[in-house]
């Protein structure tokens, strides 16, 4: 399936790194007398991932995760909980998330405000996919590393064993905001045995046409080394780790993955590669999954250059009858995450997961 769309890929993510800047400014972050008092607890871990051992980019398979535990779970020590699995964005971390600095979002108080508004109580996990190359697309690739596995197998697994959880799929819920909604859509399609609730918000690198004129594509192909990346644009840096993920070349160090693009012209064996790791492509084959699921809810704002491509995945969802809701609202690419964390992401998966009951 190949669709075509008002705005390219590249464009999207100029656009994004635009905002990001925006958002990255001190007159954007929430000082420490706005922060709420939190009642729950966030404990930041280090899990290893098995799936993510011998990547060639040079990242550690000891993966930093935030949990989020809430109020209850220390004083009601029989209880057990859904969990809630949360995929960050290219260039972020879940420091941004549950530590002290907010970039975005202030996740703890948007939890504690939603628990305070009737959504129900859950553990909500964050891992840090912040790699060599910035960001680990959530894919499995001999570069990056098995990121599917990690997330879907390592992280599940641990998180059940070391904390009083619901170790069903009916109490596990997936979200993710930008490459995390990418994340949370590619795995979603293929893990309906691990997960049953999806919620993908403002989601990127839902398809690829690639463009020989594309100024990120030009940079991209003058990185020669992993450090040349110190000084690169947001554009090209995203080139780069997506190369990574989505066509790894092992016979080409250092940094192991081939572009779309090279000397001007495409690539058309790597773009098909590219092709293959987009979810417009991949729904068909997936559909089966996705009915599979107790909800899905996909977001975008009315001015983030990513809208046509989510408008048209909530239109081929339709065409082949994946229950879903699709929600604009008036905003950018990072504007409200805040508001929509805690309005609606949160009491999304309070509806839908499974709470089971106390033992």
């Amino acid at each position: 399936m190949k669709c075509k769309f008002p705005i390219s890929f590249q464009s999207a993510l100029i656009m994004i790194f635009a905002f990001v800047l925006i958002a990255f400014t001190p007159g954007v972050l929430r000082s420490q007398t706005e922060k709420a008092a939190i009642r729950g607890t966030v404990e930041r871990i280090k899990v290893h991932g098995k799936s993510l051992e011998g990547n060639l980019e040079g990242d550690s398979p000891d993966r930093d995760v935030s949990v989020y535990l809430p109020p209850s779970y220390k004083t009601q020590t029989n209880q057990r909980y859904p969990v809630l699995y949360v995929l960050h964005g290219y260039m972020d971390n879940d420091v941004n998330w549950f530590g002290e600095k907010h970039a975005f979002i202030d996740a703890p108080a948007a939890i504690e405000k939603a628990l305070d508004a009737g959504s129900r109580e859950m553990i909500i996990v964050m891992p840090s996919a912040y790699t060599v190359y910035f960001g680990s697309m959530y894919s499995n690739s001999v570069t990056t590393g098995n990121w599917e596995g990690f997330i879907t197998q390592d992280l599940v697994l641990y998180i059940d064993s070391h904390y009083r959880t619901i170790p069903d799929r009916m109490s596990r819920g997936l979200a993710g905001h930008s490459m995390g909604g990418y994340g949370t859509v590619r795995l979603g399609m293929k893990y309906s045995e691990i997960f049953s609730s999806l919620y993908a918000m403002s989601a990127c690198c839902l398809d690829f046409n690639p463009t020989a004129e594309s100024p990120a594509m030009k940079k991209a192909e003058a990185i020669r080394t992993p450090a040349d990346l110190a000084t690169a644009d947001f554009g090209t840096r995203a080139m780069i780790a997506s190369s990574a993920a989505w066509s790894p070349d092992p016979d080409k160090p250092p940094l192991y993955l081939d572009l779309p693009i090279a000397d001007g012209k495409v690539q058309d064996n790597v773009a098909a590669e590219w092709e293959a790791n987009s979810p417009l492509a991949m729904l068909p084959q997936y559909v089966t999954n996705l009915k599979k699921y107790q909800a899905i809810a996909l977001d975008v704002g009315t001015k983030d250059g990513l809208m046509a491509s989510i408008q048209q995945l909530d239109a081929d969802m339709m065409k082949f009858g994946v229950p879903h809701t699709f929600e604009t609202y008036d905003g950018d690419h990072v504007s409200g995450i805040q508001t929509r964390f805690e309005k609606n992401v949160m009491p999304f998966f309070s509806k839908n997961l499974s709470f089971g009951t106390d033992k």
